[in-house]
């Protein structure tokens, strides 16, 4: 057997991107190996979201330009490829700057990947495919699923048109895109049988979703979302990232309707102040934001809500500053995540005039995880004494123990008993750490 290791950077669908590039790679032969040291493929499946990425994707192709040096002596030199958004945004530049890499393609074009490692094997040169095919890549992914664990990312639409002006997916991961139904339903059918009970639904932008349904029409993510938790098996479903400007009636109405379908919600803000959001180009105000959340909160009284932060966009004060500390004590988060604001080359916001010094930028982004961290407490602190349903996921630290995820996606560690991974299990929460939950099973 062959063996290819993958590193996956970034994103939730990175991961779901690294899993099918591993199922693709099975009937040629590959098993995955743990470490690079072990591999005769690496794929660094890179994320061009945070900071200086490109720069961090370089250093670590540095590693493994040594690492190929040393074993080109014993004929293992292993073949070296760089997918994802970073591949997409650099293209031949990589390959330019570092002579180690043998492959380069984008997010759009990995279902080609047994086709570009025998272009390689053929003419011993590297190979670019940074290009957005014509074709639908989900329809050349295996169909084969090996067996997964019980909790599973699905992709059922990519890229995005909301041209966000700090964001660079609608560069790298193109238009918005949505899967059809009948396609989605047999890779979740397929997960399931692979001993799936949990999916979570992914997009760049998800609750935009509008896939041909088998009826001929197009189907919003809240009908999606009906058909696949009639699957049996099918336990959990969950759904991210959302966009505010795109979460309608009906998807508030499924989080009242759908039992499978779990009280979290991603929904991302990035700031509070409406100049801000006007500069960022996120079609809403904070208004319209809270409102929002007062009718998701009215069909689902008990729903945990997360959101995305950036701190230090060009030209905010201190002002607009603590408009965001305004919406986050206004929202109430059981989690967040939140950053400091640095700009991408090639969107609107890297050229706007007032960039923020750095300094500011971190004395900020402290202010405001210090506030999402205590309101992360209180909501763990209000599951104390709940009874709640835990999916039994993986074996804890201690013998007889496992960790389960509640409905609230938080860690939940129990004394499993004779139960097992898979398991749903219900049980009252009887300790609150600072990142997770204890609970014993009840009787």
């Amino acid at each position: 057997m062959k063996k290819v290791h993958i590193k996956s950077y970034g994103c939730q669908m990175n991961v779901y991107d690294s899993q099918r590039m591993g199922d693709l790679l099975a009937p040629l032969g590959y098993e995955a190996a743990g470490e690079p040291e072990d591999a005769d493929l690496i794929i660094l499946n890179t994320c061009h979201i945070r900071e200086k990425a490109a720069e961090k994707v370089y250093s670590e192709l540095g590693k493994l330009r040594r690492l190929k040096e040393e074993r080109r002596g014993n004929d293992r030199a292993p073949v070296i490829a760089v997918a994802g958004c970073v591949a997409q945004a650099e293209g031949e530049e990589i390959v330019r700057r570092q002579k180690a890499v043998d492959l380069v393609f984008g997010p759009q074009t990995y279902h080609r990947l047994p086709q570009l490692l025998k272009a390689h094997a053929i003419s011993g040169k590297p190979v670019v495919e940074t290009e957005f095919p014509a074709e639908d890549k989900f329809e050349h992914l295996a169909k084969a699923m090996p067996k997964r664990g019980v909790t599973a990312f699905l992709t059922v639409q990519e890229g995005c048109d909301k041209f966000c002006t700090f964001c660079v997916v609608p560069y790298t991961r193109g238009s918005e895109f949505s899967r059809p139904v009948a396609q989605i339903e047999a890779e979740a059918r397929a997960l399931v049988e692979a001993g799936v009970r949990e999916v979570t639904l992914l997009g760049q932008n998800v609750n935009a979703y509008h896939g041909a349904g088998p009826d001929g029409e197009n189907w919003p993510l809240a009908r999606l979302i009906t058909h696949l938790s009639r699957i049996d098996g099918m336990e959990r479903l969950r759904f991210t990232t959302s966009h505010p400007r795109d979460m309608s009636d009906d998807l508030i109405a499924a989080h009242a309707e759908t039992s499978k379908l779990m009280p979290y919600l991603h929904l991302p803000i990035q700031a509070g102040s409406d100049r801000i959001l006007k500069d960022m180009n996120r079609g809403h105000s904070a208004e319209d934001y809270l409102k929002l959340i007062a009718r998701i909160r009215k069909a689902r009284p008990d729903i945990a809500l997360s959101g995305d932060f950036i701190v230090g966009f060009p030209g905010e004060s201190e002002a607009d500053f603590e408009a965001t500390l305004a919406i986050v004590r206004a929202a109430r988060y059981a989690s967040a995540f939140s950053f400091k604001y640095s700009p991408r080359p090639g969107t609107p916001a890297a050229e706007m005039a007032a960039q923020v010094p750095d300094e500011v930028k971190s004395d900020r982004l402290a202010r405001l995880q210090a506030l999402l961290g205590t309101q992360q407490q209180a909501f763990n602190q209000a599951c104390l004494g709940r009874e709640m349903p835990i999916l039994l996921e993986k074996p804890g630290r201690h013998p007889g123990q496992m960790v389960g995820r509640s409905p609230y996606l938080q860690s939940v560690y129990i004394d499993a008993g004779t139960h097992g991974i898979g398991d749903m299990v219900n049980v009252t929460i009887d300790a609150v750490g600072s990142n997770s939950l204890s609970a014993h099973i009840q009787a």
